[in-house]
């Protein structure tokens, strides 16, 4: 195994839609084994997601990468052989048999997507939709989508105005399928 003694994240891929499982299992596993000390945390990726739908603002907990959990874990053949059996694991993410830890920036970067507070907008609308404005000063104007930015949760819309028409940056939350 790699790197002996050293506490690293780790990618175990998962049967899909049993990584809450996986991680109860694997965490019951540790406390029964005695491998606190070389199994630390489990984390399933998430992050909360706004989807507008009929006007209607809610938050959902998405799952970052589904089929995917993460483990820090110093690596030994009994460690390893634990995760590698826990009921749903299929393997580790690696070159064949062997297990390659994330590097710091890759693992920070996933948990801090986990941990922030920003809901990720998510719209199901695309370029070219006809929507209607439901908020704002632009209330019950009627547009056509030019743009979508999903990471600022944005949208530009062309609506017409005075005989012309004119581009109009929105949230998601300010329009609606028509």
């Amino acid at each position: 195994m790699s790197e002996k003694g050293e506490k690293h994240w780790y990618v175990v891929h998962t049967y899909s839609g049993y990584e809450n499982k996986v991680k109860a299992n694997l965490e019951k596993r540790i406390e029964s084994m005695n491998m606190e000390e070389k199994i630390f945390r489990i984390l399933v990726p998430m992050e909360d997601e706004v989807e507008i739908k009929d006007g209607k603002k809610k938050i959902t907990k998405k799952k970052i990468y589904p089929g995917y959990v993460l483990v820090e874990m110093i690596m030994t053949d009994d460690s390893w052989y634990v995760v590698r059996n826990t009921p749903g694991v299929t393997g580790f993410v690696g070159s064949g048999s062997r297990p390659i830890p994330l590097t710091d920036e890759e693992a920070m970067q996933i948990i801090g997507k986990t941990l922030s507070d920003t809901p990720r907008p998510r719209l199901d609308l695309n370029v070219k939709e006809r929507v209607r404005v439901t908020s704002g000063p632009f209330e019950n104007f009627e547009g056509i989508i030019e743009e979508i930015d999903s990471d600022k949760g944005k949208l530009k819309v062309m609506i017409s105005m005075f005989g012309r028409e004119t581009p109009v940056e929105l949230d998601f939350s300010q329009v609606e399928k028509i």
